[in-house]
């Protein structure tokens, strides 16, 4: 990533077994790896007794992490929407009682999210909605609320062309560019870096942002380093 020109990453984990390896990764390289501690959607199940004081002492520990990845997803059977919201509302009250960006996925799941918006009893007065691919109403509202809106190189395959466009209509100061590795390839002639077993490689980010910015508008590249600059900073 370093040799392509990234400057820097946000590490994600995904259930607290992740966050010492994300921790070790984020002291290995101290000021390039920002990271990120939170449940995903996918493993709510996997929770245990005391993991909100868990998670507050990793955050408290940490000052520049973040509160992700977490969120909501209809398009899993296992674990019920009802054990994740209760798992996803937990962390949106911490992250803003201490004032951390988080990352959210949603899919599927938009009358949830727009639940726990009202049903929390604070909001973080930023977050990010990674890989999204809601409608540009959807948008409009959580925008409302803080969003900010990651663009998958995913997204950049032919058959996803509404979602490209969807972006095209945001407002470029809420807009920024993700890989979401190891998932989510972007199209073969964007992969720079193929991996075995559909890994997708962090590098890929640089043919990513520029396909994007070819399909979009040229000048887009420069305002989304800067919105990435506002977005993490603490």
């Amino acid at each position: 990533m370093k040799n392509q020109g990234v400057c820097g990453c946000v590490v994600n984990a995904t259930r607290e077994e992740d966050w010492d390896r994300v921790s070790l990764l984020a002291k290995e390289h101290q000021g390039y790896v920002r990271p990120a501690y939170g449940i995903h959607p996918w493993f709510a199940h996997t929770v245990r007794d005391g993991w909100e004081l868990r998670l507050r002492a990793r955050l408290e520990k940490n000052p520049e992490a973040s509160v992700g990845e977490i969120g909501l997803d209809r398009w899993i059977k296992h674990p019920s929407i009802d054990v994740q919201f209760d798992v996803f509302l937990k962390q949106v009250e911490i992250a803003a009682e201490m004032e951390r960006p988080m990352t959210v996925h949603c899919l599927k799941a938009w009358e949830e999210l727009f639940f726990a918006i009202d049903q929390a009893p604070a909001w973080p007065q930023k977050f990010l909605m990674h890989s999204f691919a809601g409608s540009i109403e959807i948008a409009q509202r959580l925008m409302k609320k803080g969003a900010w809106f990651s663009f998958s190189g995913y997204f950049l395959e032919p058959r996803k062309s509404k979602v490209l466009e969807m972006f095209c209509q945001l407002d470029p100061k809420r807009i920024l560019l993700e890989t979401d590795a190891p998932d989510m390839l972007p199209p073969a002639k964007m992969i720079q870096f193929p991996l075995q077993d559909s890994i997708n490689h962090p590098g890929n980010l640089i043919n990513i942002a520029e396909a994007f910015s070819a399909a979009t508008s040229p000048s887009i590249l420069e305002r989304i380093m800067e919105n990435s600059q506002d977005f993490w900073e603490l």
